[in-house]
């Protein structure tokens, strides 16, 4: 596991002031910005944001020393990251999407590995894995709930899935 976690994502300059739009991954995502400062992910620059309003599903921030348009357009792109210590403690049963990503994927019927997950999303409707399965070109989307992720060990770096097509295909066969 990394000390580092992602926070946010700086997607965007607004205006002429040297405000951003970021994309935040907390839970509330104007938390983002009561962590205190936060770093790029090799940690040689430091970012002080001040949540200034919301602009739809983003937030409009302001980072203390960003003071043009050019500046802030020169910031999009980068992720901001905070140490682990300085995070809340997780319940159990609840992860951070850095742990999730790159973790080993098994078929939870046959124990064998089939993949490896490469990304976490959420587009409204509950996280989703990004896995890069074996045996296919393409990656697959998983809803990350209990019913196709039974098991998820962070720190023996695995998950087991109940696959869909492996259970559709199954189930046409019949």
């Amino acid at each position: 596991m990394t000390d580092l976690v992602c926070l946010a994502k700086i997607v965007a300059a607004h205006g002429i002031k040297g405000e951003v739009k970021i994309k935040s991954f907390t839970r509330a995502p104007k938390d983002v910005c009561t962590y205190g400062k936060l770093s790029n992910k090799d940690e040689t620059r430091f970012f002080d944001l001040t949540f200034l309003s919301f602009a739809k599903e983003l937030l409009r921030v302001k980072i203390k020393g960003v003071d043009t348009r050019n500046d802030a357009e020169s910031l999009v792109g980068t992720e901001l990251y905070l140490s682990r210590s300085r995070l809340p403690d997780l319940a159990e049963d609840t992860f951070y999407q850095t742990d999730l990503v790159g973790l080993e994927v098994f078929d939870e019927k046959t124990g064998q590995k089939i993949g490896k997950v490469v990304g976490v999303f959420n587009f409204g409707a509950g996280d989703i894995l990004e896995i890069k399965f074996d045996e296919k070109k393409q990656t697959e989307m998983l809803p990350f709930n209990d019913t196709y992720v039974p098991e998820v060990d962070t720190q023996s770096g695995f998950i087991k899935v109940r696959e869909m097509s492996y259970q559709e295909d199954e189930e046409n066969d019949a």
